[in-house]
């Protein structure tokens, strides 16, 4: 063969491998992205936990299911900057009667309804029964007490819906084609979405699915994107899964069902929060993930997490233990589908034993205590602390100047209730399989799916 002939093979090789590189990392419309979650909420408004006496727990991929279909009014970037969304600007109203909202032109709900400042309102309004928010023109007016607006109206459960007899209707970059409650939801791009069709043409979503099935499903190639118990993070990336960690952002902690009713009360949970050994909880039971944590917080968002010590005292905690005269045996609850909870329930009964306490660990419902996992709210403080504050059970936090002087002194109210002793401070975790391109998971635990494509899988 020629030097010509030699040279032309070797250019249209390199050609062709750089085509196929390019095609690769170049976004493609189409395709089905199969997801799993362990949720299993019985119903797509964003507001139905608000509206029906919070029946439905909240849930990381319970939000990011809901900013799949719907929108709010302002978002938030993975910095916690507001930005517009379905409002373009806002203002102080008018003689200060709170806050308007001038909503985006053209925006139409997935059953080809005009977004409304009425719709807008109404929406609103059904989230959060305390406000006072009405429709002016084109802008939305609200009323509110709230110690960050614009924050908690960048939260899921504040996304604009409007309620249909049949099926809810979004804005969002996916549009519902068949939903059953707590089972399986089958969402389609939305040709029209003001915010430009998605590249996939559809997401399935499997419901109620534990952690271990979900894995067996994504080694399968039956699910796409899983979620992952964070102590089987570090696995998974052992084991060459794409994985991806939010910051901490779920709260681990015992929560007690009543106040302290007496002194001796007050000293007992005084000596059991002295008690708990979280270094070797974390470094055994969690395989090191996740944060130790003494306060409520975790630094990320306060700033100030540090400044709560973690630390066990077991010398404090058996001093404590002597002032009391007699030892009640605590039962101490957990989730019996969780299995890290049940471990860890195990683990600090037999701290509470080293201290001369009693806890005698069940799944029953009733329990004088709770292990419970509790999503933050927001990466907003003053939300978080109001979110695990109406959680416990406790006042929402009540805020004077909104400084960090301010945040901290509310917290320290929280704790010295005695109704909390936070444990750790946990992150999300998804893996994906590698045909799933250009997913992101933000700082606060939510998914971001609109801008995900599926590629062929290969290097």
């Amino acid at each position: 063969m020629r030097l010509f002939d030699w040279r032309w093979l070797v250019v249209s090789s390199l050609l062709f491998v750089a085509l196929a590189a390019d095609a690769e990392v170049r976004p493609q419309y189409g395709g089905t992205l199969h997801v799993t979650m362990r949720a299993a909420p019985p119903s797509l408004d964003p507001a139905a936990a608000e509206r029906e006496n919070g029946s439905q727990p909240d849930s990381f991929s319970r939000r990011s299911l809901t900013m799949l279909i719907y929108d709010t009014l302002v978002a938030t970037d993975e910095n916690g900057r507001i930005q517009s969304s379905l409002a373009v600007s806002w203002q102080s109203s008018p003689a200060n009667q709170g806050w308007q909202f001038r909503l985006r032109r053209g925006v139409r709900f997935h059953d080809g309804t005009p977004l409304t400042a009425e719709i807008a309102a109404a929406s609103l309004r059904a989230a959060n029964p305390s406000w006072n928010v009405s429709a002016d023109s084109d802008s939305v007016v609200i009323q509110s007490e709230s110690s960050n607006l614009m924050a908690d109206l960048a939260l899921p459960r504040n996304a604009i819906v409007k309620r249909n007899p049949d099926k809810p209707s979004g804005t969002g970059p996916f549009h519902i084609v068949d939903w059953q409650p707590g089972k399986k939801l089958i969402l389609a791009a939305e040709e029209g979405c003001w915010r430009g069709r998605p590249f996939l043409d559809g997401i399935e979503i499997e419901m109620g699915r534990s952690f271990r099935d979900q894995t067996i499903a994504l080694e399968l190639g039956k699910a796409d994107l899983v979620e992952v118990a964070p102590e089987q993070s570090h696995r998974a990336a052992l084991e060459g899964r794409h994985l991806a960690n939010s910051a901490p952002v779920e709260l681990l902690a015992l929560l007690f069902t009543r106040d302290a009713a007496s002194q001796q009360d007050r000293t007992l949970r005084d000596a059991l929060a002295w008690s708990v050994e979280r270094g070797s909880i974390r470094s055994v039971l969690l395989q090191g993930v996740g944060q130790p944590a003494g306060g409520i917080l975790p630094n990320w968002i306060s700033g100030y997490g540090f400044v709560f010590s973690a630390d066990a005292d077991l010398p404090k905690a058996r001093r404590a233990r002597e002032q009391i005269r007699t030892i009640p045996t605590m039962t101490l609850g957990y989730d019996g589908s969780d299995t890290v909870a049940r471990l860890i329930a195990e683990r600090l009964a037999l701290n509470a034993k080293d201290a001369g306490l009693a806890l005698q660990p069940t799944s029953a419902t009733a329990a004088d205590l709770r292990v419970a996992r509790i999503p933050l709210a927001s990466a907003d403080p003053w939300l978080a602390l109001a979110g695990v504050a109406a959680i416990a059970g406790l006042a929402s936090p009540k805020a004077k100047d909104g400084s960090v002087e301010d945040l901290y002194a509310n917290e320290q109210a929280l704790l010295a209730s005695q109704r909390i002793v936070p444990l750790f401070h946990l992150p999300v975790s998804y893996a994906a399989g590698a045909t799933l391109k250009n997913w992101t998971l933000r700082p606060d635990g939510r998914l971001s799916l609109a801008d995900a494509w599926m590629g062929s899988g290969k290097p």
